[in-house]
């Protein structure tokens, strides 16, 4: 699942004319299901590290998740509150109910995509 879902945002941010080397991924969730804090057996790491091979810069922010966990599973930087930042591409891997109050104009550059994993938006 990882890479064939990592492949398809990577295929859509080269149609909009994204540079995939360097750009800024916000993945929005990491635990195994939404409005749950369990991130064991969580899918989201497998689409992480598929985007890491093509040297994407992934910010991975959940608020239901324990960063101090995040860290020692899978040794991830996750955030509990949203970063600031402008982002070329933004993942909804999680459904999390907190991510519907997401302004995607307030972090999304001028040019850059959505995949939207679980309908969020």
């Amino acid at each position: 699942m990882g890479e064939y879902v990592a492949s398809q945002l990577v295929k859509k941010m080269i149609k909009a004319g994204i540079a995939v080397n360097g750009s800024k991924v916000l993945m929005l969730g990491i635990t195994f299901k939404e409005n749950c804090p369990d991130v064991r057996n969580t899918k989201i790491v497998d689409v992480v590290k598929a985007l890491q091979e093509y040297d994407i810069d992934i910010t991975l922010y959940d608020p239901w998740a324990d960063p101090a966990e995040v860290l020692h599973e899978y040794g991830l930087t996750s955030y509990k509150e949203l970063p600031f930042g402008a982002y070329d591409a933004v993942f909804a891997g999680v459904g999390h109910n907190e991510f519907k109050a997401i302004h995607l104009e307030n972090i999304c550059k001028p040019v850059s995509v959505v995949y939207d994993f679980k309908k969020i938006f």
